[in-house]
């Protein structure tokens, strides 16, 4: 009788190493989504995955923004638009725009691998992009980083990187 009862069994075939660790992009996935599902469940009530919608998607990504390290300048603020203020202000941090983004992804990955159907993916709804959109050009609005979106350079050889150079 095996004392390894609930572990996967072993591989006899291999020279007897462990099995490769997940990346850590699967790593950070699988913390994403266990996060984002512990968060349902201490909602009251608690929301079943299967009944989640972007509203339970928006108010998760609201609730990260208090343990953000990003400094978002507010309107009122001496230093809105300064990219480099010269002194420390009052404003709150959030969560950086790019780690959001890149939340979602891994988020809009793992609920479709976990059961959940592309057409009912509430982190892939046009709600939810429209957020992200909205909180990107707010902070670079804050930091007076205006983004502007890049051409896509054209295939015709080197006309293309003179186009995508020129446009910094």
């Amino acid at each position: 009788m095996s004392l390894d009862r609930g572990k996967e069994p072993a591989n006899h075939g291999s020279s007897g190493d462990p099995p490769p660790s997940p990346s850590r992009y699967e790593s950070q996935k699988r913390r994403d989504w266990n996060t984002f599902r512990q968060y349902l469940r201490n909602q009251s009530p608690p929301v079943h995955i299967s009944h989640c919608s972007s509203n339970q998607v928006l108010e998760f990504l609201r609730y990260l923004d208090q343990f953000g390290k990003t400094k978002v300048h507010l309107q009122g603020c001496f230093f809105y638009g300064q990219p480099e203020p010269p002194a420390p202000c009052a404003c709150p941090l959030r969560q950086a725009w790019g780690s959001l983004d890149s939340l979602i992804g891994r988020l809009r990955a793992a609920y479709e691998e976990n059961g959940g159907s592309p057409e009912s993916n509430p982190f892939a709804t046009r709600v939810i992009r429209a957020h992200l959109r909205e909180v990107k050009e707010g902070q670079a609005r804050a930091r007076g980083i205006p983004y502007k979106k890049k051409k896509k350079a054209t295939t015709k050889g080197s006309a293309g990187e003179a186009d995508s150079s020129s446009s910094t």
